[in-house]
């Protein structure tokens, strides 16, 4: 799979996954759900990488102490908004305003779409950002 990143607004950001072929509607639907649970976890504020204090801790979190008042000192981190994802051809897109979540976002959503890949439909390539895409590297974009 390949994975490529373009110009990238974070308040205006498409993110475009080109399929090995045409997805089942089963598919569609997983594809669906990882975008929304994705989001969800951005609206509410899971992509604060300031406040990583169990990965910081490392594989022994036995016994850690968690230091709630760090993590309300922080800066919130939520994402703002989404579109739902849309279909064309082997193609899928969908927009998001991340707001102030942080890399890490991009980073878990590759994650999971290789998975994804991996377990029901193949994935050629992930864009990330630009605004075109979609067949023919052109994907008409609706200024609504």
């Amino acid at each position: 799979m390949n994975i490529r990143f373009r110009e990238c607004d974070w308040f205006d950001l498409w993110i475009w996954i080109e399929f090995s072929e045409f997805p089942s509607e089963r598919e569609k639907q997983l594809v669906d759900e990882l975008f929304n649970s994705w989001f969800l976890i951005g609206k509410l504020g899971g992509f604060n990488a300031g406040n990583l204090q169990v990965q910081d801790t490392g594989l022994d979190i036995s016994d850690l102490e968690y230091d709630q008042d760090a993590a309300d000192d922080g800066m919130m981190s939520v994402m703002h908004n989404m579109s739902d994802v849309e279909y064309e051809d082997a193609w899928a897109r969908c927009w998001v305003d991340l707001g102030t979540a942080d890399a890490i976002a991009l980073d878990i959503m590759v994650n999971s779409l290789q998975q994804f890949s991996q377990d029901y439909v193949g994935i050629e390539q992930i864009i990330i950002g630009g605004q075109t895409g979609g067949p023919d590297n052109y994907w008409k974009i609706e200024v609504v």
